[in-house]
């Protein structure tokens, strides 16, 4: 089969994301479409544009792929230096070639060659680009010798150790029938079009977008060494490779034409700071909230709202879902320096900065899972300031749920889903007009939830009036006090009830701190209580078509904070029935106390006893301190499984050490939770998990598809508490 369709397909996709105002964040993502530097070498302008890897299909024909190899420095030292420490050659050979899954030469496919006019070696292939995976185009240099797949979706192929990986690395895990299976996929055999065709060329465009640095000295088996154990990146190799052999009679669409849905977005972050000379080295918590942010002015204001957009259609009989995701949010840090030093940093330091994806395709499985590869776009902060510092993200692959499906004008109500993404801050320097990347100003590592609900005009929140909700939260709070870190994470119940104008909220928690001193120790303390009156309000948009209510909530103690303002604990959004709602604590306190920064997750009161069976995708974070260290634990899609009053959970984990006195941050490696819990249902929806040292507390939605869970655990010595999402699986 020819490319010509698949071109075809993802310019559908961008041109229906590129509809709508682009007044409002959901606009925004539905507005922002993929765009290539106009430099073949990303080193030389960081664009906002693009997802990293920079490259650009202009003067290719249809068919035509542009070919740069990239090799570690002591392979070329006078090469031209590029991203990720690696040096572009002109190769002294290429080679094309198509494969099996044994990655053996079976021939050359129908090809014409030639250079264009910086020297890059063009190739045409005569029979249309490829899909699948099995063509090959292999470079040497020197004695090194690396190899691409010829399917990449922005037709500009970069030879090097993260194409090699995927090469080496995926093809011969699979079995012959499963490689058959994707050949057939793209081929078409059985008279069906198949939307998996496209995880391929996804995959080897994306490898390129991820920001590891390959060591000058590196050959090319120990930078593939080093790439393995980059275990955010081998598994989302994995992850992607799995995801081309869904079923393609499993993938759907959703019900509506499109659907927006309002974002509540945190992410706790772990990294290393080299932005201050007397802080270089040190390690960094972080947190960021996602929140709207103003782009008018006083006179004509307008405002970016976090929020994601799903559309599908029909093209070509293949059902089609495209997403994308634009969430603004604001940054806090607290550094952790040698010596049990604590340094904080917020607004002052960190400029409102943007999570933005590239609008892509996606597939919807079984109507309950939201699956893709997702690649995020640069950011730049301070642009034309004494500091301009552009932000990168690595690919993530997002498994989200997506629940309550609506009718034939409405989509799913919610797409919820936790994943892990690593990045740089880089510092900009400007040269002949462009902003040219400099030294690198921090390596950090995230791992975020994401609940998105979906948008109505019109929502109206006495919906949430005479109801009765559970509750889970976990907030941080970084002070330069003598309790720099706390970690508070907790359960509860609201009672929300109709007040005057107001839903008034009587509410009840328990909750646990974990805390690092500023001497360094650190302890925990069980058992807190809280009980306060609250009240939620609308918190109007401001959109194009005019003042709306879209299901955008204030939280706050006892006096609105009004359309614009900022309240007393923070904002968030409910889906249009009043089910589900969440809310991002921003600086939030009470009369009760200070909560601090966070997420808090409320669900209706199941009506009925807790599941006694089913499987479930666990996903979120664990914050984990003890003497000397500091560790973020990301669950990578695990899995927990109920059987009457037993429940197993089971999961990969992505987890990131700093060593306090040595002033070490290690990039993320393997772990694992694995253990046999007690399940107990204690009514009206609030369940709890146990087994030694490690529980689970929080409840379950009234229609048992969702559990949303504290974490707690002292593994080792080590004190953990975290935060976690738990969706059924089909």
């Amino acid at each position: 089969m020819r490319r010509n369709l698949g071109l075809l397909l993802f310019s559908s996709i961008a041109l229906i994301t590129a509809c709508g105002s682009g007044e409002d964040a959901i606009d925004g993502a539905r507005n922002q479409t993929n765009s290539f530097a106009d430099s073949k070498n990303p080193v030389d302008d960081f664009s906002p544009g693009s997802t990293g890897d920079s490259g650009s299909n202009g003067g290719l024909a249809a068919n035509e792929v542009r070919i740069t190899m990239e090799v570690p420095g002591n392979l070329a030292p006078s090469g031209e230096l590029t991203r990720r420490n690696l040096r572009i050659v002109e190769p002294d050979t290429i080679r094309v070639y198509q494969t099996d899954r044994s990655l053996q030469n079976l021939g050359t496919p129908a090809l014409t060659t030639r250079k264009d006019d910086n020297g890059f070696t063009l190739v045409e292939f005569q029979q249309g680009l490829p899909l699948a995976p099995n063509v090959i185009i292999e470079a040497q240099y020197g004695n090194a010798t690396m190899r691409a797949l010829a399917a990449d979706a922005d037709q500009d192929i970069k030879i090097n150790p993260f194409s090699e990986y995927l090469v080496r690395n995926t093809l011969a895990q699979y079995t012959p029938g499963e490689y058959q299976r994707i050949l057939d996929c793209v081929k078409e055999t059985n008279n069906a079009l198949c939307l998996n065709k496209y995880v391929w060329p996804t995959l080897a465009d994306q490898v390129h977008d991820f920001e590891i640095d390959i060591p000058t000295n590196a050959s090319v088996d120990s930078a593939l060494e080093i790439l393995s154990q980059r275990e955010d990146f081998a598994s989302y190799v994995a992850s992607m490779a799995g995801y081309a052999l869904l079923d393609d009679q499993s993938s759907g669409k959703i019900s509506a034409n499109s659907a927006d849905y309002n974002s509540v977005f945190l992410g706790v972050e772990l990294g290393q700071t080299f932005l201050e000379n007397s802080f270089t080295g040190s390690g960094q918590w972080g947190v960021r909230l996602g929140r709207e942010e103003q782009t008018g002015t006083r006179d004509q204001p307008a405002y970016r709202y976090p929020g994601l957009t799903l559309a599908s259609f029909d093209i070509f009989n293949i059902k089609v879902t495209s997403l994308a995701t634009q969430i603004p949010y604001d940054r806090k840090t607290l550094i952790h320096k040698r010596g049990n030093d604590f340094f904080t940093r917020d607004e002052d330091t960190w400029a409102l900065n943007t999570h933005s994806s590239s609008p892509g395709a996606a597939t919807l499985d079984d109507n309950a899972r939201l699956l893709a590869g997702r690649a995020l776009y640069q950011s730049i902060t301070g642009r034309n300031s004494a500091r301009t510092i552009g932000w990168t993200r690595n690919p993530y692959f997002l498994n989200a749920y997506t629940g309550g499906a609506g009718d034939a004008n409405q989509g799913p109500d919610r797409a919820l889903a936790g994943y892990f993404s690593a990045g740089k801050a880089i510092e900009l320097e400007p040269e002949k007009g462009k902003l040219t990347r400099k030294e690198t100003l921090e390596a950090h590592y995230l791992s975020a939830l994401e609940l998105n609900l979906l948008r109505e005009e019109g929502f109206d929140a006495g919906v949430l009036n005479g109801r009765d909700y559970n509750t889970v939260y976990l907030a941080t709070r970084f002070a330069e006090t003598a309790t720099p870190m706390q970690v508070e994470a907790g359960s509860g119940d609201w009672q929300i009830r109709p007040d005057s104008t107001n839903s008034a909220i009587t509410h009840a928690q328990t909750f646990t701190t974990l805390s690092r001193d500023s001497s360094g120790a650190v302890s925990v303390s069980n058992g807190g209580n809280r009980s306060d009156s609250w009240i939620i309000t609308p918190r109007t948009a401001l959109l194009s078509t005019g003042n709306k209510n879209i299901g955008r909530l204030n939280l706050d103690v006892d006096s609105p904070a009004g359309p614009f303002g900022q309240p007393d604990l923070g904002t968030g959004a409910s889906v249009p029935n009043g089910s589900l709602l969440a809310f991002n604590l921003a600086n939030a306190a009470s009369s009760s106390g200070i909560i601090g920064d966070g997420l808090l997750i409320a669900a209706e009161k199941a009506p009925f006893g807790a599941p006694s069976s089913g499987r479930y995708r666990v996903q979120g974070f664990v914050l984990g301190m003890e003497d000397g260290f500091n560790r973020l634990v990301h669950l990578d899609n695990g899995v927990l499984e109920l059987s009457g009053s037993t429940a197993s959970l089971a999961s990969d984990t992505l987890e990131v050490l700093h060593a306090v006195d040595s002033e070490t941050v290690a990039p993320p490696e393997l772990g694992q939770v694995a253990a046999n819990l007690t399940y107990t249902d204690n009514g009206d929806g609030q369940v709890g998990f146990s087994t030694g040292n490690l529980s689970l507390k929080g409840f379950v939605t009234a229609d048992q598809s969702q559990f949303f869970l504290k974490y707690q655990e002292v593994l080792n010595g080590e004190e953990r508490l975290g935060l976690l999402i738990a969706t059924q699986l089909p």
